[in-house]
């Protein structure tokens, strides 16, 4: 693909996708389903496996005091919980408790369902050439970690543990 259809197809994926995320916050907001756009972003990423602070900070893009209130905030109303793995009591790991699976579980449900009434406006065609689309994208991006998770772990191996 040519640079510039390369910056003009990246340039659409930035401008279309904070709109489709926008109007699903939208309605699942004004049906009472939403917690904050952050806090549900947070517990899809700790659904996959439980993270440390430093981690969901990189990959969120926030300052470390920043994502400790969120986390709290996720602790508080039950959603997730710190633990410590039995051979480094020093790492503290955050996971998803059932309530924030089940919180998960129901907003992605009425968030699916949202665009599923969006999407049936479509012509079979075009849901098959968006689907396809959708397959494309899923292939660049679903198993490369982001770039700032990458660096750490690459610094952190490289870095011996201290012992204070």
């Amino acid at each position: 693909m040519p640079r510039t259809e390369t910056r003009d197809t990246a340039r659409q994926i930035l401008e279309i996708i904070p709109v489709v995320m926008r109007t699903v916050a939208a309605e699942l907001r004004s049906a009472g389903e939403m917690p904050a756009p952050a806090h549900f972003g947070l517990l899809t990423i700790l659904g996959d496996q439980p993270r440390t602070l430093t981690e969901l900070a990189l990959l969120q893009g926030v300052s470390l005091p920043t994502m400790s209130n969120s986390i709290s905030t996720l602790v508080q109303r039950g959603w997730v919980k710190r633990s410590s793995p039995a051979k480094d009591r020093r790492v503290v790991l955050i996971e998803v408790t059932p309530l924030g699976r089940a919180t998960v579980e129901r907003v992605g449900k009425a968030a699916e369902a949202h665009l599923s009434e969006r999407l049936g406006t479509l012509d079979a065609a075009s849901r098959r050439r968006l689907r396809a689309g959708l397959g494309v994208l899923r292939a660049v991006f679903a198993d490369a970690p982001p770039a700032a998770l990458r660096s750490s772990r690459r610094t952190s191996a490289r870095t011996p543990a201290s012992n204070g």
